[in-house]
């Protein structure tokens, strides 16, 4: 997929997409995310999103490396701060936590990444980035200092996302946090969905085929899996067959 095209796509296609999130502080060696690559190239995931709340291990550049060299599968950064920037990348989610009230989230990281982001001149999709009460605390929920949104405030995540539209965000990615203990629920999804005419992104606690197809079903888009791959990577090929078996 060429660049400056991403966004075109989510926004004139209906297709159901899954995308893989790699957490490079997550990763320990390379052999495991080449067996994570290999499933995704063998089932044809849609995205392969980059990025997590830390970077602790150095293995940032060699990881989007990697991953450009095992698959064709378009790399979206998902910057869990300003230095979370790569070249090499096809696209990046710049996100607006448009959920909380911590104002470096909502303008300030942007600033400073602004002429990172121009000088390497990678698809720009601005987001409305929706923390939802997901039953844990969150590494978002502590690194942001934002409370999410409460799972069962459907008006309020409809308004959030609806303001942000308004605000020219181009997608809107509502998120349960990594490891939750519930996805984020359909009803949600549904209120959500019907407010707004952006792509719809849905990830945190979807550990099941069953679970994607809901949120797909709801009004998601895009739905965003990461830590149960990293746990067992072989679920790539239920969850992807179940995705891709809705746009038949």
């Amino acid at each position: 997929m060429a660049k400056q095209n991403l966004l075109h796509q989510l926004q004139h296609n209906s297709k159901k997409r899954l995308a893989v999130l790699i957490d490079p502080d997550s990763i320990t060696e390379s052999k495991s995310l080449e067996q994570t690559l290999s499933m995704c190239e063998a089932n044809a995931v849609d995205l392969i999103l980059v990025g997590g709340s830390l970077i602790t291990n150095g293995f940032w550049n060699e990881c989007i490396k990697q991953i450009k060299l095992s698959t064709k599968i378009p790399v979206v950064l998902f910057p869990g701060n300003n230095m979370q920037i790569h070249q090499d990348a096809d696209a990046i989610l710049l996100l607006s936590l448009i959920s909380g009230r911590n104002p470096d989230l909502l303008i300030g990281k942007h600033v400073l990444a602004a002429p990172e982001i121009k000088r390497t001149g990678i698809e720009v999709i601005p987001t409305g980035y929706m923390l939802i009460e997901g039953g844990s605390t969150s590494s978002v929920m502590y690194m942001s200092n934002t409370m999410p949104i409460p799972k069962n405030k459907n008006n309020i995540a409809a308004t959030t996302a609806m303001a942000g539209e308004m605000l020219g965000l181009k997608t809107i990615y509502m998120d349960a946090g990594s490891g939750a203990n519930w996805p984020v629920s359909v009803d949600m999804i549904q209120a959500v969905s019907a407010s707004v005419q952006l792509p719809l992104f849905v990830g945190g606690g979807i550990r099941t085929a069953a679970q994607a197809i809901e949120a797909c079903l709801a009004g998601a888009d895009v739905v965003v899996v990461g830590n149960a791959f990293e746990q067992n990577p072989s679920l790539i090929e239920a969850i992807a067959s179940a995705v891709h078996a809705l746009n038949n």
